[in-house]
């Protein structure tokens, strides 16, 4: 062969074969770069997404602790509107005993310009008298003035008693009726108010076994049973106890009542339990109902509507403040009787309003009033006098008292709840009680030691008889009744018993 054909053959097939392989090297730079930019490309949008998922917790972080921070802002402004409303109630209270203070003083001013008229006009007319009877007859001064003043005392006399008569009769007048509402006034600074509300009861069980059966196959039995009655039931760890939770004490009653048949029973399935269920709430209902007319009855109290009737009887299964609403209520209608008895009103209609005042407080459903004014809107609704519907909506101060029943009964339910033994109190807060008024004795010089007994209803305090004197005691039981009084809440009254003792001792040897 042709050594230059060869040649030329090798050089041909090797610009072939670099063509071939630049050709290959593009297609696989451009294989990589799409690759790349694939690859680019999730990357991006992984990164996209990673960051919108962040975005996203973090505006839902944010928005969280705005929602918290609202809340708090909420209830600071709600408390302080709840002071600034107490603040002016208690501005219009002084506002308004300041005004019946002028005007008494107003009254007395009238009074004495015109005995000072009476009295210039008196003298006047004896002096006149007497320069006329000396003129006339030979008497001195000193004579003439001596008979005018005995001419004169029948007629004085005469007509200061009238005077007097007239002055005593209205100040009898303006002293019962100020002595009815200082009374009134005084006796409700016992009122106290604790928030303590049972919604939970405690269903005791014979063992733990049953507390399978009432759960029931993957739930069927416990869900029944709270759909049934409205209850929540927790069925936890608690050794042979089964908590029923509801702020309806009715409800859970009826809950109470049905548990315990079904388990007495034996027989646990849906259909069974809303037939006890239904059973049990039936029973309930006539049980409330005679236990209404019952009260009333005892009571005395005739011609309530049963709707009314009915609201008494579901009181039982009420509590406030740890204290049960039916006999809440019927200490209530009782002191209320007592006291429209000694200020002379209507026995009756008093008895009345005190057991219907806090009738609000056993709704079927949940409302949005307050208690007292939705106790009123039933008074009204069910034929109730005018007079007992006033009493039971503004014994909170809701609305204006019209008659002197309202203020009764508003009374009445302070004494019943700030009673000894009324209400629960929390241990702390007892005790602490009992030191603050131990320390507060202490803080007064000479005051060598200080008890409080009875739960806090008295206050023994002992004095150094060489730093205090009798008169000084005096003073010292006072002021201190007084510092109790402004700046303690305590339920009833305190007394304060100040001993002072002088000890004179010697040895015979």
């Amino acid at each position: 062969m042709d050594p230059i054909g060869i040649i030329i053959g090798i050089v041909v097939g090797g610009a072939v074969t670099v063509l071939l392989l630049n050709t290959l090297l593009k297609k696989k730079r451009k294989q990589i770069l799409e690759e790349a930019e694939k690859q680019g490309e999730t990357l991006k949008k992984d990164k996209i997404l990673q960051a919108k998922e962040k975005f996203l917790q973090l505006k839902e972080e944010h928005e969280k602790s705005m929602k918290e921070r609202e809340r708090k802002f909420q209830s600071l402004e709600d408390k302080a509107r709840a002071k600034e409303q107490s603040l002016s109630q208690k501005i219009e209270n002084a506002t308004r005993k300041e005004k019946e203070v002028q005007n008494l003083k107003s009254d007395l001013e009238e009074q004495l310009e015109v005995i000072n008229v009476k009295k210039s006009e008196l003298e006047k007319i004896q002096s006149k008298r007497v320069s006329e009877l000396s003129k006339v007859s030979n008497m001195t001064p000193e004579e003439a003035k001596n008979l005018l003043m005995e001419a004169l005392k029948d007629e004085a006399r005469t007509n200061a008693m009238q005077y007097i008569k007239d002055i005593t009769d209205e100040a009898k007048l303006n002293a019962t009726r100020e002595a009815k509402k200082i009374v009134i006034q005084s006796i409700q600074r016992v009122a106290t108010e604790q928030a303590i509300e049972n919604s939970v009861s405690v269903f005791n069980i014979d063992s733990d076994e049953v507390k399978g059966r009432i759960i029931g196959r993957e739930g069927r039995n416990i869900r029944a049973l709270e759909a049934a009655t409205g209850v929540e039931i927790i069925v936890d760890d608690t050794p042979e106890a089964i908590i029923l939770s509801c702020f309806d004490p009715v409800r859970r009653e009826i809950a109470r009542l049905a548990l315990h048949q079904l388990v007495s029973d034996g027989r646990i399935h849906p259909a069974r339990i809303e037939e006890v269920v239904a059973k049990t709430r039936k029973s309930l209902e006539e049980e409330i109902t005679e236990t209404g007319r019952r009260t009333c009855i005892d009571l005395g109290i005739h011609g309530l509507h049963p709707e009314l009737t009915r609201a008494v009887g579901r009181m039982k299964y009420r509590s406030s403040y740890g204290q049960n609403l039916l006999q809440h209520s019927r200490e209530v209608a009782n002191l209320c009787a007592i006291m429209a008895s000694e200020l002379g009103l209507n026995v009756k209609l008093a008895k009345r309003a005190g057991l219907l005042h806090d009738i609000g407080k056993v709704p079927d459903e949940e409302p949005e009033l307050p208690h007292a004014i939705l106790g009123m809107k039933w008074a009204e609704k069910y034929g109730e006098k005018a007079d007992v519907c006033n009493a039971i909506g503004a014994h909170h101060d809701e609305i204006e008292m019209t008659t002197l029943i309202a203020p009764i009964v508003q009374v009445c339910d302070a004494i019943s709840g700030a009673r000894p033994g009324a209400r629960r109190e929390m241990v702390e807060s007892y005790i602490k009680r009992i030191k603050d008024l131990e320390n507060l004795a202490l803080s007064y010089e000479g005051v060598s030691k200080a008890y409080a007994i009875q739960a806090g209803r008295e206050l023994r305090v002992l004095v150094e008889s060489e730093k205090v004197s009798d008169q000084r005691a005096d003073e010292l039981s006072f002021a201190i009744s007084q510092q109790i009084q402004e700046e303690m809440t305590y339920p009833g009254q305190v007394k304060v018993t100040l001993i002072r003792e002088k000890r004179s001792v010697t040895y015979a040897k």
